[in-house]
């Protein structure tokens, strides 16, 4: 029981290693489940546990394996859920993968269904080449998205090597290289339960779930596997080009610039109270309440599309901020000169107080949202982190670690900017 957040969290660990979690909310009628492994899109090269086979994969095969398991014997997964009545859906992230359904009623059948479908691989090849032409097609569409390109440029310009600057879909290139008995080696050794965790939240019963979790794990046989070695390219601390610009069929030109984060190779506390910290500065210098949002806004440089965000994992960070300009070279002589004058003159002790009491009240707020709680803890169990740390770990940061971050994250010599113009 969490004194603050106030919410009852129920866990268990299976013999062969999955972690189960259920948070029970009598007061809603909705249950929403996730069942998420520990891969994504940057783990193209690793160790395989046991064996200790080293293996290079082709690009975007954790979001292609993860097309593949809608797919049973049977047929399609997703009809399967709607028949129960329940919303089903997938997403591929640079880290993890995560499988998901929210349902009123069924319960019992919907988890059943989850747990069958992501726990029985079914890969042929005839379904597998033509996989391949459905992604293709759909990395091809995103060619021409302006939001998704000019931050897939802007990756590629802050990162020489690291696998993040790769479309998570892959390119059209190496998923051709994606076979059957790669996509069998990549589930067997990331889909493995020790490497996954289960989240249940809303109107049900922690014993009910966890009966069912072993009543259908007790038949797999299965055991802890040893810890999975990932291995990524050692990255320079520099960026790889300071800009980038590409013409699409926009209206007006779309900007991002970003920093790279060289503070990394660590998770758990440290990297929340990193994330936290590096989230009240973005607020304080970008957010709606800054001095810089109203200037700009008043001379047309941004609309209320502008943002900015920070992406922090164990390998790798990088914060991004901007959206549709009338001109971006001036926007991007603003931000520039705006965090230099934060650098020169540090952070104001008021908008310090403000944000962090801001970032307060919209958790406890978020708390009310099912999706919110389950998407968040399985992100951060995923970096070793606990969900009901986050209120405690921002009360204990200071002016003082904010002053430091902005003084150390701030590095024009690791700034790059990625614009899309129209054509």
């Amino acid at each position: 029981m969490d004194s603050f957040i106030r919410e009852r969290l129920f866990s268990k660990e299976t013999k062969n290693g999955l972690k189960v979690f259920v948070i029970p909310k009598k007061d809603y009628n909705k249950i929403f489940a996730m069942y998420s492994t520990h891969y994504g899109s940057i783990d193209s090269e690793f160790i395989v546990p046991d064996t200790g086979e080293h293996l290079k994969v082709p690009e975007g095969i954790a979001h292609f394996l993860e097309h593949k398991m809608f797919e049973m014997e049977y047929g399609n997964v997703f009809d399967k859920f709607a028949e129960l009545g329940a919303s089903s859906n997938a997403f591929t992230s640079y880290t993890n993968t995560t499988y998901l359904f929210s349902a009123t009623s069924h319960f019992e059948e919907n988890l059943r269904l989850l747990l069958e479908y992501v726990e029985t691989p079914y890969f042929i090849e005839a379904s597998v080449e033509k996989e391949k032409g459905i992604i293709t097609q759909e990395l091809r569409m995103y060619e021409d998205e302006p939001e998704w390109q000019v931050l897939l440029n802007l990756l590629k310009c802050l990162y020489h090597k690291h696998p993040v600057r790769i479309d998570i879909g892959g390119t059209v290139e190496s998923i051709q290289k994606i076979d059957v008995e790669t996509l069998y080696k990549c589930y067997n050794t990331f889909y493995h339960p020790s490497n996954m965790i289960l989240f249940v939240i809303g109107c049900v019963e922690p014993e009910k779930v966890f009966e069912l979790v072993e009543e259908t794990h007790n038949t797999k046989g299965l055991t802890p596997q040893g810890e999975i070695k990932r291995i990524y390219p050692e990255e320079p601390p520099t960026v790889y080009k300071s800009s980038h610009t590409v013409q699409l069929d926009v209206n007006e030109p779309l900007f991002l610039t970003g920093f790279k984060d060289i503070d990394v190779g660590y998770d758990g506390m440290p990297l929340l109270k990193k994330e936290i910290t590096t989230g009240i500065l973005l607020e304080i210098m970008f957010g709606r309440s800054s001095e810089l949002y109203e200037r700009l806004y008043e001379k047309g440089l941004i609309d209320d599309r502008f943002s900015f965000g920070y992406e922090g994992q164990k390998d790798y960070g990088f914060c991004t901020i901007g959206g549709e300009t009338k001109d971006p070279d001036t926007l991007h002589k603003e931000l520039s000169e705006s965090i230099s004058g934060y650098i020169k003159r540090g952070i104001d002790i008021k908008d310090f107080q403000r944000v962090k009491k801001k970032f307060t009240g919209e958790f406890i707020s978020s708390l009310n949202s099912l999706e919110f709680i389950a998407s968040t803890f399985v992100s951060y169990y995923h970096k070793n982190v606990n969900f009901f740390d986050y209120l405690k770990v921002l009360e204990e940061i200071t002016i003082d670690d904010v002053t430091k971050r902005l003084n150390t994250f701030f590095d024009f010599s690791r700034n790059a900017t990625s614009v899309v113009v129209p054509k």
